[in-house]
Order: structure tokens, then C-alpha cells, then sequence
């Protein structure tokens, strides 16, 4: 039990890792759109928007498998 114990916590760890830099890409996406929308790459920045709301909707999904794996 506590093998299976310890594979959880490592693997929910590695998998806050994984979000924290999911974090950090989408933060520098954002800043680039920004700049971008300011310097007529409208469509370019919109494309940008698209892979934001993508991190956004997996961030949501690996958030929630931390839970329950710190849980287990």
C-alpha cells in the first residue's frame, strides 16, 4: 500500500510541475497576444486566444487528477 501511496505522490508531483509550466507558457501566450493586438496581428493574437483557452481547459483537467491523486 504504501508503494502505491508514494507512485501517487510522485506522480502528483510531477504533475503540478507540468501545471505550474503550463502556467508560465500561458502567461507568455498572453503577453505576446497583447503585443501582438497592439501591433495589427489581430488575427495572429486571436489564433494565440485559441491555444490559451486550450491550456486553460487541460490545466482544469490535470488540477483535478492532482486531487484525486493526493487524495488516494
Amino acid at each position: 500500500m504504501a508503494n502505491n501511496l508514494d507512485s501517487n505522490v510522485t506522480t502528483a508531483d510531477a504533475l503540478t510541475l507540468l501545471l505550474h509550466n503550463q502556467h508560465a507558457l500561458a502567461a507568455a501566450i498572453e503577453e505576446v497576444t497583447k503585443w501582438l493586438s497592439e501591433n495589427g496581428g489581430e488575427t495572429v493574437a486571436e489564433n494565440a486566444v485559441g491555444a490559451i483557452e486550450t491550456i486553460d481547459r487541460n490545466a482544469e483537467a490535470i488540477s483535478d487528477a492532482i486531487m484525486r491523486l493526493r487524495l488516494l
